[in-house]
């Protein structure tokens, strides 16, 4: 399990004496907590590794977003830490799908479906996050189904 990994990093991290990672490590499990949390009153809760994979692509986005706003603020120094601790979420998630391998299921679901154009659209993404919501980036991915339809 994705969660067990993260437990064991932050203890790797406390004996190796890596601050930047062990800060990153724990804002992840303060992330997944937070969400457990709110689940707690929820009808239906997703499989932990699916709930753990959506926390982490969510981080991701929003570093990435702190990124690009850094960087367009003349704030290097900020962009940096951030890319290190994408890094560090990003070495928990599962291998993503290539962009081949991307317009290979979006072609696969696009002819199960039944998809003929834009107006499909909305079937064939929940589809694909339905399939591979875990190894795709969907933001990318909803580029590439829309190139596909058009």
């Amino acid at each position: 399990m994705i969660r067990d990994s993260i437990k064991a990093a932050q203890v790797t991290a406390m004996k190796s004496g890596d601050k930047e990672r062990l800060a990153a490590v724990r804002l992840i499990l303060a992330k997944i907590k937070d969400k457990d949390i709110e689940l707690r009153t929820a009808a239906q809760t997703p499989d932990d590794d699916t709930l753990v994979v959506d926390v982490l692509q969510k981080m991701v986005k929003q570093r990435r977003e702190s990124i690009a706003m850094y960087e367009q603020g003349g704030r290097p120094e900020l962009a940096a830490a951030e890319a290190s601790e994408v890094a560090v979420i990003e070495s928990f998630l599962p291998q993503q799908l290539s962009e081949d391998e991307t317009k290979a299921a979006i072609e696969a679901i696009k002819a199960e479906v039944g998809a003929t154009g834009i107006r499909d659209m909305g079937k064939v993404i929940a589809e694909l996050k339905a399939r591979h919501g875990a190894v795709l980036d969907m933001g990318k991915a909803s580029g590439l189904v829309k190139a596909a339809l058009a």
